[in-house]
């Protein structure tokens, strides 16, 4: 770099040159300034873009990769000592007074000391050992009987309902079959294996198939009951999923309480697929939902997702510098963790009291955070965050975040004013997770049928799997005729 000359040696003619040649790079540097706050607030973004995961966003944890972050849990450390907790009955293994087979294991015959033969033979200690029954395959054959009157009339006994061919599976092979592949997700061809290993059925993958496809037959009423059951709750639990269908984007809708399920796969993520469907939009009670636009325009009551808040204001926190300057948002993690604290305590909304003191601090927060995060203004020129004049202005993940806080704080703190409204939507969330497992299992549905058949059953055998059912005894009673209902009352 050239030292500056001293000007107090430089002709009249010698300075206007040099202003004529300093002029024009005024007005360079200026944009070159402007350039680099673009590229640094870019910079900003790729890199809070990198640091997105699991734990401070909405992304799913299988696509953390190998820097997957350590798993943290809301609740604070050491409100639980590690093992069973107090008042936990447990489940040790017991013996039974039920025995199938007693086996003797006698010692010596005669004494090792005097050597006489020993008699008075008694139980001195008794061990049970659990074991599996014989598993293989029980052939029951139906016989028609006929019957010739002396006048000469033929009568045929009737054949039992479901018995239609000289040869087929039962009920209980079909429940097993469907078991496995439907709810364990055992793809068909190990489902085949193991029907073959454990029980000798020589099952071929088409007739695994047949059986899905007539236990989701009649099943369809049943999860349309489950449906209008979910409709008419005072609570419910919306979220959605995408899934591949025939290699391409689809999104599975759930609508779930606390004891009903119900899976629906549709083209569409938002409205249209709520008027296709036809449950949403008749919800009338609270609707716990993580924000997006589409829930936001039902009719009803709403309540967002705190575990969502939570993780985004990490984010903030940790990514954003606002540990640097002001604490606000893990304070604002700190106040949401202690109201529902105080929530799990009383076991139900606070008094009006706590909730005023809530809604103080909370205001509070809010202030500090906007001043430091404030909206981004129109100047007039063609520069604003890097965009033109036209469309919406780009905000910061913290200014976006605050300004939804504020607009819907009423469903962000609705969980401790109202009876029974969650802290979270985590519900409709396990709902959607085995849906991503299955597609990490198989890639994607190859059909629309199969992807009804899977959710059908799946809504209802996760309906039962709450109602404590017998998941297996429930699939039997399916393809008996006698499907076994679930409770639809609240």
């Amino acid at each position: 770099m050239q030292n500056l000359p001293d000007l107090t040696k430089l002709s009249v003619a010698q300075k206007d040159e040099l202003i004529r040649m300093l002029w024009p790079l005024q007005q360079q540097v200026q944009d070159l300034m402007a350039q680099m706050a673009v590229m640094q607030e870019r910079i900003k973004q790729l890199e809070g873009r990198l640091a997105l995961n699991s734990r401070n966003s909405s992304k799913p944890p299988s696509s953390d990769g190998l820097g997957k972050p350590a798993p943290k849990s809301l609740r604070p450390t050491g409100t639980k000592p590690n093992g069973g907790q107090q008042g936990h009955s447990g489940n040790t293994l017991r013996q039974s007074a039920c025995v199938d087979e007693t086996i003797q294991h006698q010692g010596d015959t005669h004494c090792s000391v005097c050597r006489l033969e020993l008699h008075g033979h008694d139980v001195a200690e008794t061990r049970q050992v659990f074991e599996l029954p014989e598993l293989r395959m029980r052939t029951v054959a139906h016989q028609q009987m006929r019957s010739t009157c002396t006048c000469g009339a033929v009568h045929l006994g009737a054949w039992p309902e479901g018995v239609n061919a000289p040869a087929q599976y039962g009920a209980s092979v079909k429940a097993m079959a469907v078991h496995l592949n439907q709810y364990h997700l055992v793809p068909l061809a190990r489902t085949a294996a193991l029907m073959q290993d454990c029980y000798g059925a020589n099952l071929c993958q088409a007739s695994i198939q047949s059986f899905a496809q007539d236990a989701a037959f009649a099943l369809r009423p049943t999860v349309e009951g489950i449906g209008q059951a979910v409709q008419g709750s005072a609570v419910v639990h919306a979220d959605e999923t995408g899934i591949r269908i025939k290699g391409k984007l689809l999104w599975l809708h759930c609508a779930v309480t606390s004891h009903l399920t119900w899976l629906a796969p549709h083209a569409k993520r938002g409205t249209q697929a709520f008027e296709a469907l036809g449950l949403l939009q008749g919800i009338k009670g609270v609707l716990v939902h993580d924000g997006l636009i589409s829930y936001k325009g039902l009719d009803c009551t709403h309540s967002l997702c705190n575990a969502h808040h939570i993780r985004e204001l990490v984010y903030v926190h940790e990514q954003e510098n606002e540990k640097i300057w002001d604490s606000w948002a893990q304070e604002m993690i700190d106040l949401l963790l202690q109201a529902l604290n105080e929530v799990d305590l009383a076991g139900g909304p606070l008094t009006q009291a706590r909730q005023d003191w809530f809604e103080v601090q909370w205001s509070k927060l809010l202030e500090r955070g906007e001043e430091y995060n404030p909206l981004n203004q129109r100047t007039g020129t063609s520069q604003d965050a890097g965009l033109g004049t036209r469309g919406r202005l780009k905000q910061s993940k913290a200014a976006n975040l605050l300004r939804r806080l504020r607009e819907h704080r009423q469903d962000v703190w609705r969980f401790m004013r109202e009876d029974g409204v969650p802290f979270t939507n985590n519900l409709a969330e396990q709902a959607l997770r085995m849906s991503k497992v299955k597609q990490k299992i198989s890639g994607c549905f190859r059909t629309e049928h199969g992807a009804d058949t899977f959710f059908i059953i799946r809504s209802y055998l996760a309906t039962m799997h709450k109602q404590k059912g017998n998941l297996f005894d429930c699939l039997v009673s399916v393809f008996n005729r006698q499907t076994i209902q679930p409770c639809f009352a609240a």
